[in-house]
């Protein structure tokens, strides 16, 4: 029996901000562990936080480059949830009023044919800190803030995607395009792009939706496909032997080749999400939306347009 595999992908981008999103700590990758986290990103009693402009700016940078929508009334919203590396118990997030509505993303240089893939949302959020677990054989794990607080933008792809190369090349394309915006580096090792794939399967197109499962956190092109094709795997497997897919987190294990749980997927009510009382709302001007559009480079897909068209190239 043949199957329809569908992907929605949630690629995490860090922006390359100089400072945090809402403290003034660095940014710089590579620092001593817990070496640049504020009172802010560290949470204690009292402290506010304060909007970074430039991260707005790089967001709206990314949604004109989509031909996404800008929405020009923005809000911030507290995502409760608890993990060690959390120290406020809940992120700082976007949930009902992203920065950018809609677009999509030409991945037409991967193949002969133009292809796009319709973008949902993208938003913006500070990324949490980092556990490390070098010494669990010992009986402990560490926990490095550096990273708390970092802007990210998650760019939320609809679930469109059909097959391992489609999201190979939607993760390459993102990234030439982040860094053709000088908006991130985009480089996977360091943690500036990570992904979440969301996966599943049906008999066919014309069924409903499977039940999708959400595999965490996978920080390479590699990683992703294979993670990916060991989730289609298990999931027809499972099916075909009589048993339901459930909604959970996964984890790709790189070096066995293979998903295991992590916890049972959330919903969206399970995050309590409610405005945040510290941030205003952000309302942003078509005029300052129209000043960041002329400062946009020359895209990546343009340009290889432009270079087939000059000098007779191949794709």
């Amino acid at each position: 029996m043949s199957w329809d595999t569908v992907i929605g992908l949630e690629v995490h981008v860090q922006l390359s901000t100089q400072s945090k999103i809402f403290s003034t700590a660095s940014t710089q990758f590579g620092a001593p562990a817990n070496t640049q986290a504020s009172f802010v990103d560290l949470a204690l009693p009292g402290v506010l936080p304060v909007l970074n402009q430039e991260a707005i700016n790089m967001a709206i940078k990314f949604g004109l480059s989509i031909h996404g929508t800008i929405n020009q009334e923005t809000i911030f919203s507290r995502k409760n949830y608890f993990y060690p590396d959390l120290p406020k118990g809940y992120q700082i997030s976007q949930d009902a009023h992203p920065i950018v509505l809609g677009g999509q993303l030409d991945i037409s240089m991967a193949y002969d044919t133009p292809m796009f893939i319709e973008i949902a949302r993208a938003h913006l959020e500070e990324d949490a800190g980092k556990s490390t677990h070098e010494g669990e054989d010992e009986g402990y794990s560490g926990i490095n803030l550096n990273r708390a607080g970092i802007p990210l933008l998650e760019v939320v792809t609809a679930p469109v995607i059909q097959s391992t190369a489609q999201a190979v090349a939607f993760l390459k394309s993102i990234r030439t395009l982040v860094r053709y915006l000088n908006i991130s580096t985009g480089n996977m090792q360091e943690g500036a792009m990570r992904c979440d794939a969301n996966i599943s399967v049906r008999p066919s197109k014309e069924d409903p939706l499977g039940q999708r499962v959400e595999i965490k956190n996978i920080n390479s092109f590699k990683f992703v496909e294979r993670a990916i094709e060991y989730e289609v795997k298990r999931q027809i497997q499972h099916i075909e032997s009589g048993h339901v897919v459930k909604q959970e987190t996964r984890l790709y294990d790189a070096k066995n080749n293979l998903t295991h749980p992590m916890r049972s997927k959330e919903d969206a009510v399970d995050y309590r999400y409610f405005p945040d009382p510290d941030l205003p709302h952000v309302r942003i001007s078509t005029d300052y939306i129209n000043h960041i559009q002329t400062q946009l480079p020359e895209l990546p897909a343009d340009k290889c347009k432009r270079l087939i068209s000059d000098y007779i190239l191949k794709p």
